[in-house]
Parts: C-alpha cells; structure tokens; sequence
C-alpha cells in the first residue's frame, strides 16, 4: 500500500522572497492579482494553485497585512529600477546600432546577387 502524505502548504522565506512552500509563487505574485480584483478562483486557475495553497497565501497575507504591504511595495519598486535600467540600456545600445553602418548587408546582398545571376544562367529561371 502506497500512501501519499500531503503537507499543509505554508508560507515560506526563499531568495524570491515569501512564497508558497512547494511552489516557485510568490505572494507578490498572488498581491497583483489582488491589486487588480481578480476573484479567488482566477487567481487560482492563473497561478495553478490548489484551493488550500490559494487559501493559507491570503491568510498569511491578511494576518500579515502591513509587512506583506511593505515586502511588496519594495518588490514593485525594484522591479521599476531594474526596468528603466533595461530600458535605458537598450536605448543606448540601439542607438549604437543605429549609427554603424551596414556593410555586410552589401557583401551579403552582393553574394545573393550573384547566386541568382548564376542559378538564371544555369536553369533559365528567372525571379
């Protein structure tokens, strides 16, 4: 007989921050679909928790409003910077792009050029 013993899910510190144990959820995951009044059940369906996972985040949530507030403001804060990093970023790198010139689009479309004339010359077939 093979018997399946299931914890009761908790409420746990990893390097994410606090997520449902057994899960790589974090309860700011489960926060923005709070944030945004979504229902239980489309939290659930949209995190792929079951209902006693759901359940124990939105205690621990509730028992714990302030701190958990708190957490989660910082997480949108760093979440921003990390962004307008990127996005600054990217602006300098394609601007870079931008300015350099394409010269081995001319090789590449020279050697394509050539392809066709040769393929024309062999087959008759024109593009």
């Amino acid at each position: 007989m093979n018997v399946e013993i299931q914890k009761k899910p908790a409420i746990a510190r990893t390097e994410r921050g606090l997520s449902i144990s057994g899960t790589r959820i974090t309860l700011y995951d489960v926060m923005d679909y709070l944030k945004e009044e979504y229902p239980p059940k489309f939290i659930r369906a949209m995190l792929n928790l079951t209902e006693m996972q759901l359940n124990v985040a939105l205690s621990y949530i509730e028992e714990n409003r302030d701190r958990v507030e708190e957490e989660y403001q910082f997480v949108l804060k760093q979440a921003e910077e990390i962004r307008q990093y990127w996005q600054e970023r990217n602006r300098e790198h394609f601007a870079r792009i931008a300015q350099t010139s394409p010269a081995g689009k001319e090789v590449a479309r020279a050697k394509l050029q050539e392809q066709k004339s040769k393929r024309t010359a062999k087959y008759g077939v024109r593009e």
